[in-house]
C-alpha cells in the first residue's frame, strides 16, 4: 500500500477526548509529529515513579487531525500505521471507538476502510495513557513519539510490512535470495494476483534482478507469494561495508477466479518498497558468529529509547547521529534495550552501518513495575511480537533477535520455560534465518520463595563461587534459543562451555568499567561473541545508577556499601538521567567511551585528572559507575593539594609533565581492575599537564590539560548548515563556554538563552547535566562543564533560520541555518 506521512498539523490536548463537543472547551496547540507529551512537563519530587521516571510524571494526552478521504478511495482500503504510541492508545474515526493498543514500542495497523467517510474530512483522535505510574523502569515519554501514516491501496494489496526478502546462500557469484510477499485480498470475489519482484541497487535506476509469480487469493484471506531470485555479482553489507538494495514489489490484480480467471479490464497495481541487504549470519560454538563467512565479535552498547533533549521523540537524523558517534568509539552494534526499536534506528543502522541486536520486551506475564506491559502481555504478546518481527525482518542490520531482558520467569515461574520455548518459536517461524537470544541474569529475581529464602536479592548479585544451581535452573528456560545471553555474568562463562560446549555465549549486558580486562576474553573464546555494555549512551530515567562517591575511611556509607548510592534514595530529586553511559545525552564523549576505545586499540592517549577533594578517599561506586575523572585542570583554591592524574592509553609505557617537569615515566597497567591505565600523582599548580604515550621508546600519541583562563566568549557551532523541509530533519548546535585562548572553560556553568527565526521550531535546549528540572523545551538554560547544545527542527516550508545563544556580559552569536525546499 502506498504510504503518506501524516505528521503535520497535528492538535495536541492535556486530557481524555471522547466527544466531538470537547474540542470547542480546548483549542489545544498545534504539534508535528513525532511528538513527546511528557517532555516539556515540570518534573516533581513527588512524582510517583521517582527516579525510575526521572521525576517526570505520566498523564492523559490525545491528538486530533481531521484528514480528507478523496471520494476516489471509495472502492479501495484505507488505514493507518503507527510505528508506536506510548502508551494504552485508542484510536478514534470520527467519534468511533476502532482500535486498542497497550504496548507502546510495537509498530501496528489499524484498517479505516469500514470506518471513515469518502470524499469528506474524517476526524482521527488517538488518545494515550501512561497515569498508571509507575509503568517503566525508565523514562518512556508518551505520545505519538514515532509519528503516523496513512496507508492507500486497491482491495487486493501488500500487506502492511507484508514484504520478507532473505538471504539463502552466497556462492559462486551469486547471491540466492528467497522473497515471500504477503497480499491481501477484501474483495468480494476469489482474485488472482500477479507478484513481481524488483531488486536494484538503493540510489541507482539499474534493476538488477526482477522475478514474478501469480498466486490465487481467496476473498477476505491473504496468501504469500515464495519467489527465489538469483542475483548475480552482488554486494554485500557489513558494518564496514553497507550496502543496500532497493527491492520494490508491484501486486497486479489480474481478475477474479472461478473455474478460470475472469480477467480485470483494467487492473490494479499495488506497490510496496524496502530496503534490503545481501549478508549471511552463522553463529556457533566452535567458528562464533560470522557475518558473510566472517568472524565478528560484537562490540555493542545497549541503548533506550529517548533522544536526550528531545525525550522519546524518534527522528531518523537524532538516530544517525548516534550510530556514527557510537562507530567513532568502536562500536559495531547497538541493543534495543529493551523493547522494539523506532523504524528509523533501523533505518540509521541500516544505511550507517551498525550491528542490531534486537530486542522485544523487558517483562512478560510477571511485571517489573505496577503499570507496566506485564498486565496485558498474555493478551498481546503475539500480536506485538508479530508486528515488531515483520517490520524489522527485511533488515540486514537486524543480525539478532531478543525475546527479553532479566525476565522473572527465567526461573520457571509464571510458566516461564513453555513462555520462553513459545516466543522463540514465533520468531524462528517469521525469520529462520537469524538466531534467537534472550539477556538472562542472575537469580536475584525469578525463583519461587523456597528457593528464594537467604539467597541476595540485590539486583544481578553474583552466583555463588562454584555453583551451577544457575546453570541448572535456566537451562529449560533457554530451549530454543540459538544464542544464550548472559547479563554480569562472564566470571561463569568457560565454566558453563564446560558443562554446555554447544552453547554460543553473549555478554548481553555488562559494567561499563569491566571492558578492560573482560574484553580479552571476550576475543580469546570463540564461543562468546560479542559484549553489550550498559550503556552507549546516557539516558532519561533510572536516574543516577551510574556514580561514584569518595569518602572518609570512617564514613558511615562505607558500611552501608555501595548499594546505598543507588536509586531511588541514592538519587533524590533532581536527579534525571542515569549518568553511566560513553556519551552524554547532547552526544558528547565521556571518560568511559574514551576508556572503552582505547581497550578496542585506539592509539589515542587520554588524560584526566581527579578532584582534588577525591584525594586520600576512599572510592564507593555503584556497579554501573565509572571513576569521577575530569578533562579539567581548573581548580583555583587548591594551589599546593594533591591530585591523581589518570592516564588511558594503549601503549607500553607513559610519561606526564606538569608545568614541563617531567613526573617520569610508568608502565602502562594491564591488570584488573583497569588494564590500560596509569595512575600519577603531583601536586596541583595552574598550568599545562601532558601525557605522552611511548610504544617501544616512541611516542605514538599524548594528550593535553590546561588551567582555562574565565570564560570570555560563545562559540556556536552547528553540526550542518542545512536541512530538508520535510518537518522531520534537524540541526544540532553545539555551544561552547570558551576563554580568550579558545578553551572550553570545564567548570564553566553559565546561563544561556536562545531566539530561534525562521521556518523552524526549537526541538530542544539544554545540557548534559544528570541532576537538573530544566525543562528541555524552554529557550533557557545552564552549562555543564562548558557545554550546552541547541536542536533546531525543520518545518515544511523552505527558508532561512538565523539562531542566536546570548549570555549575561557577552556577544551574542548568531548562526544562520537554511532549509531546502522538497521537491
Amino acid at each position: 500500500m502506498k504510504r503518506i506521512a501524516l505528521d503535520e498539523k497535528w492538535t495536541f490536548r492535556r486530557s481524555y477526548l471522547d466527544s466531538v463537543s470537547m474540542l470547542q472547551y480546548d483549542p489545544g496547540v498545534e504539534v508535528n509529529l513525532p511528538h513527546d507529551g511528557m517532555i516539556g512537563t515540570p518534573v516533581t519530587p513527588d512524582a510517583p515513579a521517582r527516579s525510575d521516571m526521572g521525576y517526570f510524571t505520566g498523564g492523559l494526552t490525545n491528538y486530533t487531525k481531521y484528514v480528507m478521504i478523496p471520494k476516489e478511495w471509495e472502492n479501495d482500503c484505507v488505514g493507518l500505521k503507527f510505528d508506536g504510541v506510548m502508551m494504552n492508545a485508542t484510536v478514534d474515526i470520527n467519534g468511533s471507538r476502532i482500535a486498542l493498543q497497550h504496548y507502546g514500542y510495537a509498530p501496528f495497523y489499524v484498517d479505516l476502510t469500514k470506518y471513515v467517510t469518502f470524499g469528506e474530512e474524517n476526524r482521527i483522535t488517538i488518545n494515550t495513557n501512561t497515569m498508571m505510574q509507575p509503568n517503566s523502569r525508565w523514562y518512556t515519554g508518551s505520545g505519538l513519539f514515532r509519528g503516523v501514516e496513512l496507508c492507500h491501496g486497491p482491495r487486493v494489496h501488500i500487506a502492511t510490512d507484508g514484504v520478507y526478502v532473505y538471504t539463502k546462500e552466497v556462492a559462486d557469484g551469486y547471491a540466492f535470495l528467497e522473497a515471500q510477499v504477503e497480499v491481501e485480498n477484501a474483495a468480494l470475489e476469489n482474485r488472482l494476483t500477479e507478484v513481481t519482484v524488483l531488486i536494484s541497487e538503493e540510489g541507482t535506476e539499474d534493476v538488477a534482478a526482477t522475478v514474478k509469480r501469480v498466486i490465487q487469493i481467496n476473498s477476505g484471506s491473504k496468501e504469500t507469494a515464495k519467489i527465489a531470485i538469483n542475483l548475480k555479482n552482488p554486494k554485500l553489507w557489513d558494518a564496514e561495508q553497507p550496502n543496500l538494495y532497493c527491492v520494490k514489489v508491484l501486486a497486479k490484480d489480474l481478475g477474479a477466479y472461478r473455474t478460470h480467471l475472469v480477467k480485470e479490464k483494467e487492473p490494479a497495481v499495488d506497490e510496496a518498497e524496502t530496503l534490503f541487504g545481501i549478508r549471511t549470519i552463522t553463529a556457533d560454538a566452535i567458528r562464533g558468529l560470522r557475518i558473510n563467512g566472517k568472524e565478528v565479535k560484537l562490540k555493542g552498547g545497549c541503548l533506550h529509547h529517548d533522544n536526550g533533549l528531545l525525550g522519546s521523540v524518534s527522528l531518523y537524523e537524532t538516530e544517525a547521529r548516534k550510530v556514527r558517534k557510537l562507530k567513532e568509539v568502536g562500536f559495531n552494534a547497538i541493543r534495543t534495550a529493551h523493547n522494539p526499536p523506532s523504524a528509523a534506528l533501523i533505518e540509521a543502522c541500516d544505511r550507517e552501518g551498525m550491528y542490531v541486536f534486537d530486542e522485544a520486551f523487558d517483562a512478560w506475564g510477571i511485571s517489573k513495575r505496577g503499570g507496566d506491559f506485564g498486565q496485558h502481555f498474555a493478551t498481546d504478546w503475539e500480536k506485538d511480537l508479530t508486528a515488531f518481527v515483520k517490520r524489522d525482518r527485511t533488515h540486514p542490520s537486524v543480525i539478532l533477535w531478543s525475546t527479553g531482558n532479566e525476565i522473572p520467569e527465567r526461573g520457571g515461574v509464571g510458566d516461564g520455560y513453555l513462555v520462553a520455548s513459545r516466543l522463540a518459536e514465533t520468531i524462528h517461524r517469521l525469520d529462520g534465518t537469524r538466531p534467537v537470544s534472550n539477556g538472562i541474569c542472575t537469580l536475584w529475581s525469578g525463583l519461587d520463595d523456597a528457593l528464594a529464602t537467604g539467597r541476595n536479592q540485590e539486583q544481578n548479585a553474583a552466583e555463588e563461587e562454584n555453583s551451577v544451581q544457575w546453570e541448572k535452573i535456566t537451562e529449560p528456560f533457554t530451549n530454543g534459543m540459538d544464542i544464550v545471553g548472559y547479563n554480569y555474568i562472564e566470571d561463569i562463562y568457560e565454566q558453563d562451555h564446560e558443562m554446555f560446549p554447544e552453547r554460543v555465549i553473549l555478554g548481553s549486558e555488562n559494567f561499563p568499567k569491566e571492558i578492560g580486562y573482560r574484553w580479552p576474553m571476550v576475543e580469546r573464546l570463540p564461543y562468546v561473541i560479542g559484549d553489550f555494555t550498559w550503556t552507549a549512551w546516557d539516558y532519561l530515567g533510572e536516574a543516577g545508577i551510574g556514580k561514584a562517591a569518595y569518602v572518609n575511611e570512617d564514613d558511615p556509607l562505607i558500611q552501608r556499601g555501595s548499594w546505598s548510592l543507588m536509586p531511588p534514595d541514592g538519587s533524590p530529586y533532581p536527579w534525571r538521567t542515569a549518568n553511566d553511559a560513553d556519551f552524554d545525552i547532547i552526544g558528547h564523549m565521556l571518560p568511559q567511551g574514551a576508556y572503552r576505545s582505547v581497550v578496542w586499540g585506539s592509539k589515542k592517549t587520554y588524560l584526566f585528572s581527579m578532584h582534588p577533594d577525591t584525594f586520600g578517599k576512599v572510592e564507593m561506586m555503584t556497579p554501573w559507575g565509572f571513576p569521577a575523572v575530569l578533562s579539567n585542570w581548573n581548580y583555583s583554591g587548591y594551589e599546593g593539594k594533591p591530585v591523581e592524574l589518570v592516564v588511558y592509553s594503549n601503549a607500553e609505557e607513559v610519561e606526564v609533565l606538569v608545568n614541563g617537569t617531567s613526573l617520569g615515566r610508568k608502565p602502562v597497567c594491564m591488570e584488573r581492575p583497569m588494564p590500560n591505565s596509569v595512575h600519577f600523582e603531583t601536586i596541583y599548580a595552574p598550568g599545562k599537564v601532558e601525557a605522552i604515550s611511548y610504544r617501544r621508546g616512541k611516542e605514538i600519541s599524548r594528550d593535553v590539560l590546561v588551567t582555562t583562563g574565565e570564560v570570555a566568549e560563545l562559540a556556536v557551532t552547528p553540526e550542518k548548515t542545512v536541512m530538508k523541509a520535510d518537518g522531520h530533519d534537524l540541526i544540532y548546535v553545539n555551544i561552547e563556554l570558551r576563554d580568550k585562548n579558545g578553551n572550553v572553560v570545564p567548570d564553566a556553568k553559565v546561563p544561556l538563552n536562545v531566539k530561534v527565526g525562521g521556518c523552524a521550531i526549537l526541538a530542544g535546549f539544554g545540557s548534559a547535566n544528570p541532576v537538573t528540572d530544566e525543562d528541555y523545551t524552554n529557550a533557557s538554560t545552564v552549562s555543564y562543564r562548558g557545554r550546552a547544545q541547541a536542536i533546531i527542527r525543520s518545518g515544511y516550508e523552505g527558508g532561512i533560520v538565523k539562531v542566536e545563544v546570548s549570555a549575561e556580559g557577552m556577544t551574542p552569536v548568531q548562526v544562520e541555518l537554511s532549509i531546502s525546499s522538497i521537491k
